[in-house]
């Protein structure tokens, strides 16, 4: 079986605490034919010379330094950039189990799956941790089979992150699908949107294979504060309607409709 280059992004902005040990486990990766694009968006504290110092120990990893503009646009950054076929992303906080690449990769090799989404643990504390996922089928799901199964947990983490996922480079750059730099969070869930509406067939594995950090302070930290409440309204408003468009034209709008205005009050969960 062929191992096609995928292309492993890593948003970075004063991540230095934690970083080290996300870019080592995602180095650990057993499958090898990897790029790790690290992209310092403007950090302040020592993340820079961290990424130089393992760039020059690794060829495969790509330091990328861009001044300050937000989680979006640095991703972004990667995506024009990255030379594998497939995109995987990882949060500078968080880390890969050891096989996370390889399984996903060899998922979508062998069913021909245009997503392939993993289980990951939430880690809260030094050793608590729990197991979050929904699919549980081996079949390969067509458009439709997923946005049923989505429908069941709208609002959750599972769905909703880029980090638990392996996308398609091809099908991210025939239709321009870019995270949104406007949004001031849910832009992972528009920007999988985006992707489910160009994708025909999806697979999952059943194994946790993502270490999710509770309590972020890093570049993908979200905050709900009471003077963030008229973006909050916007952006759900905004994620409303392109949440309508899309299962309109799969014809499953008014199956599913309870469940999309039901969105419009749910805020994205880890407790799933």
């Amino acid at each position: 079986m062929d191992k096609p280059l995928v292309s492993i992004i890593i948003p970075i902005y004063n991540a230095a605490p934690h970083l080290a040990a996300c870019i080592e486990s995602v180095r650990k990766q057993t499958y090898d034919n990897i790029e790790i694009l690290l992209v310092n968006d403007g950090s302040d504290d020592v993340s820079l010379p961290i990424c130089q110092m393992y760039a020059k120990v690794d060829s495969r990893i790509r330091v990328i330094d861009k001044c300050n503009s937000g989680v979006s646009a640095t991703r972004n950054v990667a995506i024009d950039q990255a030379a594998g076929a497939f995109l995987q992303f990882v949060d500078a906080d968080d880390r890969l189990a050891m096989e996370a690449t390889q399984l996903l990769t060899e998922r979508a090799l062998r069913t021909g799956a245009e997503m392939v989404i993993c289980h990951y643990y939430r880690v809260s504390g030094r050793r608590r941790r729990s197991v979050h996922g929904f699919l549980e089928t081996d079949r390969v799901l067509s458009q439709r089979e997923f946005a049923t199964q989505l429908m069941e947990e709208p609002s959750s983490f599972y769905y909703g992150v880029m980090w638990n996922k392996l996308y398609r480079t091809d099908i991210i750059r025939d239709h321009r699908i870019r995270c949104s730099e406007e949004l001031g969070w849910s832009e992972d869930f528009l920007f999988n949107l985006a992707y489910i509406r160009y994708c025909q067939s999806f697979a999952s594995v059943q194994l946790p294979l993502y270490y999710y950090y509770k309590n972020k302070k890093g570049i993908t930290a979200t905050s709900f504060g009471i003077t963030k409440l008229p973006q909050t309204i916007e952006t759900k408003l905004n994620l409303f309607e392109f949440y309508k468009d899309l299962y309109t034209e799969m014809g499953l709008y008014e199956q599913y409709k309870l469940q999309i205005h039901k969105y419009l009050f749910d805020i994205a969960s880890d407790k799933d």
